[in-house]
């Protein structure tokens, strides 16, 4: 397979990964490092992927709120309360747990529905999601 499909194929993995769509990437991520693909462009890609799919996430929850009563809504009411008191307690640091499962996709729809600016989410999302692929990265290849 041509790297230019693989690359793209983790790119999807982990924009999906980031969405309110069942996904995963780090397996993905863990064996593309394993197979010795360049760890700086497997994590580059991986990462804006991720990134991107919470920026989708931020955006949908800036008009979705209108939408929260309906039984096709993406998140479950519990699931979106949850993720709304984490915000509402912590403030937009919460969005540092951005990378976590079950509340991280939660937590990036609530930003955008609690108007959280653009430029702060992307920055914290950033960090969340970079950082857990270093880590992961490290822990796959051996480093520190």
């Amino acid at each position: 397979m041509g790297d230019l499909a693989v690359y793209g194929g983790l790119f999807l993995a982990a924009f999906t990964a980031a969405t309110l769509l069942p996904a995963q990437s780090e397996a993905l991520v863990m064996g593309l490092l394993l197979a010795d693909y360049a760890p700086w462009l497997v994590l580059a890609v991986a990462s804006v992927g991720n990134v991107l799919g919470s920026v989708v996430n931020w955006f949908l929850g800036r008009g979705i709120e209108r939408f929260r009563g309906r039984r096709w809504f993406p998140v479950s009411f519990a699931a979106l309360a949850r993720a709304e008191g984490w915000y509402l307690r912590y403030g937009r640091w919460s969005l540092l747990l951005a990378w976590a499962p079950i509340i991280g996709d939660p937590l990036t729809i609530v930003a955008g529905v609690l108007r959280e600016t653009f430029l702060v989410f992307l920055l914290l999302v950033s960090i969340a999601k970079i950082g857990r692929y270093l880590i992961l990265a490290a822990a796959t290849l051996g480093f520190g």
